[in-house]
């Protein structure tokens, strides 16, 4: 099997490492370690260490699973639950360690990296979209009520998750995840 590139295999290992630990503690020296690759390799693929952050970010939204929220085929409603619900269930199988790399990033770091603000701003501001698609269509077929717009609901239930990854965290418990279950789908999205 041939190995990956030096610059995904440092990107992986950055992902991992941010992932768990944060920006400020992860140092570059240890994500190439993780990698397996020498140290001045890191500068011939990044300029920064921030600039890795951006494409970490990048990397890991496309794991968030977002294509999945545009299949037709599922009903609106469903895809949205299950996404909520993929995203639970990686979070519980850590042992509540990890909450999302994007809220991470933005409490840590956007005080004092605009570059890494403004990328954690086009990650949310993306996720919404993708997340207002399927309200949209729920809208449409008159399952949920049309008296706020979808992007905006979108939007509240975005902020509703990362506040609900906070406090599962916290607590290592299930419990915030059950309260977000109920209101957006029993109340919110009814």
């Amino acid at each position: 099997m041939a190995r990956k590139s030096v610059r995904e295999e440092i990107v992986n290992a950055a992902v991992e490492r941010f992932h768990t630990h944060g920006f400020n503690a992860a140092g570059v020296k240890d994500i190439t370690d993780i990698a397996g690759v020498p140290k001045g390799s890191f500068y011939n693929h990044f300029v920064s260490k921030e600039a890795l952050a951006v494409v970490a970010l990048e990397r890991y939204g496309e794991s968030r699973r977002l294509p999945e929220l545009t299949d037709a085929s599922i009903d609106p409603l469903v895809r949205l639950r299950q996404h909520f619900e993929f995203l639970r269930d990686e979070n519980t199988v850590r042992d509540y360690s990890r909450g999302c790399l994007i809220g991470g990033f933005g409490t840590e770091m956007a005080d004092h990296s605009d570059v890494i603000r403004e990328a954690v701003r086009a990650s949310l501001e993306h996720w919404a979209q993708a997340l207002a698609a399927p309200i949209a269509q729920a809208q449409k077929s008159g399952q949920v009520k049309t008296g706020t717009d979808a992007k905006t609901l979108a939007r509240f239930i975005l902020n509703a998750w990362e506040g609900t990854l906070i406090s599962a965290r916290s607590e290592h418990s299930e419990d915030s995840y059950e309260i977000f279950f109920d209101t957006v789908f029993g109340t919110l999205l009814a």
